[in-house]
């Protein structure tokens, strides 16, 4: 059996999501290809076609044409940053990845200083946009609003968590399955995984061509995904501290009103006795008490159904010291068969390429 920490075919997978962005691409390619060639490891450029209405793939097939470390992966349509990203991953084949944007907002001379990071020990070094070319409004102020909000909540103190330059050991996304919107917070899940995380500031360059992919809607869409992921790096193992502690408190307050009002009805001090307004006010307390609690009891039967059907360990193991391939628990030989499994679907799915 192949170890758990196995090299991988190239050391640098650089991953680049793009969407309509059909005049940046050669700009973008030339700067990448003038770093790149100068360092001595092996690595690839993977394009993310996020499903671009423009001549973006035709310019993409082009940089097939002439360079051989480029690889296209085709969406059939628009998925979204996460879903872009999620495709680099399953398609890369370094042991660090680089993520970065295909609007030349980010730069590619600051590749090298995040790798640096990452051989010093670190598992993630996150790009921090210091001297942001941005509007200041519409694009820095809610950033830096939306970053302290994100900061405070997971714990996870960075300046920057919209800043899409970022490098990652590939060992990080063994725990982290992305979708939805998630892309953003994963320094955030990478920290509930152990990861070291560290941050850099890199250069950033105002638009040279389109517009902006983002509106003031991901405000809420930043909110909604910020809470799940508090849901889950808090409770996510145990689904019923989230619902059990306020259906307890509700199920308290609905039986002490419940007996306050009682006892104003029927104890003979009282000169007219009726029945208290308090009554509705003690059913209601003590019905979303009880739901909450019968919630968090199903919430608690799938989360140890999911664990225990998808064989999934409730630790993560970093290293095992000596490595012999003989004492890896039985858990992690069938996460791992999993993993191999998976890749291998993977490497049969269609990469929409020309040569």
């Amino acid at each position: 059996m192949k170890k758990m920490n196995e090299r991988r075919s190239k050391y640098l997978s650089i991953i680049v999501p793009v969407y309509n962005e059909e005049e940046s691409i050669p700009y973008l390619h030339e700067r990448l290809e003038h770093i790149l060639s100068q360092q001595s490891f092996t690595y690839e450029i993977i394009y993310i076609d996020d499903g671009s209405s423009d001549s973006t793939f035709k310019q993409l097939n082009q940089l097939v044409e002439h360079d051989e470390h480029v690889r296209i992966v085709r969406f059939r349509r628009n998925f979204g940053q996460t879903a872009a990203m999620a495709a680099g991953v399953a398609y890369s084949q370094g042991e660090i990845l680089v993520f970065m944007d295909g609007d030349l907002q980010n730069d590619p001379i600051d590749i090298p200083r995040l790798i640096e990071k990452i051989e010093e020990g670190y598992d993630v070094v996150s790009g921090w946009r210091k001297d942001r070319q941005d509007a200041q409004w519409s694009r820095k102020f809610p950033s830096q609003l939306a970053n302290q909000l994100i900061s405070q909540v997971t714990g996870v103190h960075l300046h920057d968590y919209g800043c899409t330059l970022k490098a990652y050991r590939h060992e990080v996304f063994r725990h982290i399955h992305l979708y939805g919107e998630m892309h953003r917070f994963i320094p955030a899940y990478a920290a509930l995984a152990g990861a070291r995380i560290t941050e850099l500031a890199v250069t950033h360059h105002a638009r040279q061509f389109g517009k902006s992919k983002y509106g003031i809607s991901r405000v809420v869409r930043v909110l909604l995904d910020l809470t799940t992921l508090k849901f889950l790096g808090s409770f996510g193992k145990k689904p019923l501290y989230a619902f059990g502690i306020p259906g307890l408190t509700s199920l308290g307050l609905g039986i002490s009103t419940g007996l306050y009002a009682l006892g104003r009805t029927v104890l003979p001090s009282q000169q007219h006795r009726q029945r208290s307004p308090l009554f509705p006010t003690a059913l209601l307390f003590t019905s979303f008490g009880l739901l909450s609690i019968f919630s968090g009891l199903i919430a608690e039967l799938l989360t140890r159904t999911y664990h225990e059907t998808q064989d999934k360990p409730i630790y993560v193991v970093k290293q095992i010291h000596p490595d012999q391939g003989k004492t890896m628990p039985l858990i992690e030989q069938q996460t791992h068969n999993q993993e191999q499994t998976k890749t291998q679907k993977n490497g049969q799915k269609e990469i929409a390429s020309s040569h």
